[in-house]
């Protein structure tokens, strides 16, 4: 006879799969107001990572979101098929369950064949469907813990096709955003297997460039002519290579003409498909706001800002909060300060700044004017091998911040 399971040990089993399916990030998308209500109340009120998203919004919130599940309700324009086909085309191990509104066997046929992996009549399956969606969410987040132990280590707990966008903003210009930025990235390679990309969106003067000790004919905007069927193919074709870490780089075009015919398009369907062939896409941010970079901050899944501790740096935060939120740009855990040139000769102190901004100050970068420029003027990059012993104080404050990010 099966011995069974002792009633504590059962219990806590049973708590911890409550747990893992509350984990579960679940998107549900529908444009039919009375339908995502009555799924919200009758099956998903114990959920909290849940986001809602109109049909037209799927492709731009998936790359955000990296949910486990999706729960599509098909459109009144009938576009659901061609929405499961994308999103199981572009992520394959996302759950799609498939909603409709009446009962069509090829409607069913056609969602299962284009990749969803449960189907439900709504509002006539509303039992099924609440009785259904625990197991549907920890089967996901089963899953996802399978592929993410599969993964070697330093990639960040993340899945192929689902790499993380770091935009690095300052609203005050010489915050040295691109030096922090750039010296970032390839310390992100230097000390992880991850497969890293930079882009330097000063598309008018570059500056990554003279960081990173690299000059070449080649920039981002090669790739205008491709951007609607852009792949992996295509980046690696136009990127830069840093010497010693072997981080590629898309450079600027540092040239204004050439940045006019760049527009907010193009830099979401590169940045979305850069985000699905690396693991870390880091982005360099002009300071000023236009399309372009508004784009890059919404695609962001963390806004690094860069700020001195001054006077006017903290005034330029206030407006630069200000615009973000009359622009309606959720920030809420995304957006992190990373306060630079840390000083006993500063106006104000990192505490100032936590006591008076109410954003996260996630590294503090201490000044080091004379370590810095030696490596500037001979056009070399601060970091060159892994495990570096003899780092400035500068790389050493970069390198003790990302390493909290791969852990």
């Amino acid at each position: 006879m099966r011995e069974q399971m002792p009633l504590k040990k059962k219990f806590d089993y049973m708590l911890e799969v409550l747990d893992m399916g509350t984990e579960s990030s679940i998107l549900l998308v529908s444009d039919d107001k009375q339908i995502s209500e009555q799924i919200i109340q009758q099956a998903l009120q114990m959920y909290p990572n849940l986001t809602q998203a109109a049909p037209s919004e799927v492709k731009k919130e998936i790359d955000r979101l990296s949910p486990d599940v999706v729960l599509l309700v098909n459109p009144d324009d009938e576009s659901g098929i061609e929405l499961v086909q994308y999103i199981h085309g572009e992520y394959p191990n996302i759950i799609i369950v498939f909603i409709a509104k009446e009962q069509d066997f090829l409607l069913l046929r056609d969602a299962s064949r284009a990749g969803a992996t449960d189907f439900f009549i709504l509002p006539d399956e509303m039992g099924q469907f609440s009785d259904r969606i625990e197991r549907i969410l920890l089967i996901a987040k089963e899953q996802s813990a399978t592929i993410e132990g599969n993964l070697v280590p330093h990639q960040g707990g993340l899945r192929r096709g689902r790499g993380q966008i770091f935009s690095f903003y300052s609203g005050k210009g010489g915050s040295g955003s691109t030096l922090i930025s750039s010296t970032f990235a390839q310390t992100l390679k230097l000390e992880s297997t991850s497969q890293v990309l930079y882009i330097d969106m000063n598309l008018q003067f570059g500056g990554a460039e003279m960081y990173l000790g690299l000059e070449s004919n080649r920039s981002l905007a090669d790739l205008k002519p491709v951007i609607n069927e852009l792949n992996e193919n295509h980046i690696r074709n136009v990127s830069e290579k840093e010497p010693n870490s072997k981080m590629e780089i898309l450079l600027s075009p540092r040239d204004a003409e050439v940045a006019e015919g760049l527009n907010d398009d193009f830099f979401t369907k590169l940045l979305r498909a850069c985000r699905r062939s690396y693991d870390f896409v880091i982005v360099d941010l002009p300071s000023n706001m236009n399309t372009n970079t508004y784009v890059a901050l919404e695609e962001a899944d963390k806004i690094f800002y860069v700020m001195n501790l001054d006077t006017p740096s903290f005034k330029v935060f206030k407006h630069v909060e200000d615009l973000f939120n009359r622009l309606g740009m959720d920030t809420d855990g995304r957006l992190h300060i990373v306060v630079n040139e840390k000083g006993r000769e500063n106006e104000l102190t990192p505490s100032d700044l936590k006591n008076f901004i109410g954003v996260p100050v996630v590294a503090e970068i201490r000044r080091d004017i004379k370590g810095v420029q030696s490596f500037i003027n001979k056009g070399e990059p601060l970091r060159k091998v892994p495990k570096e012993k003899k780092l400035i104080p500068l790389a050493k404050d970069i390198r003790k911040w990302t390493l909290t990010i791969l852990k």
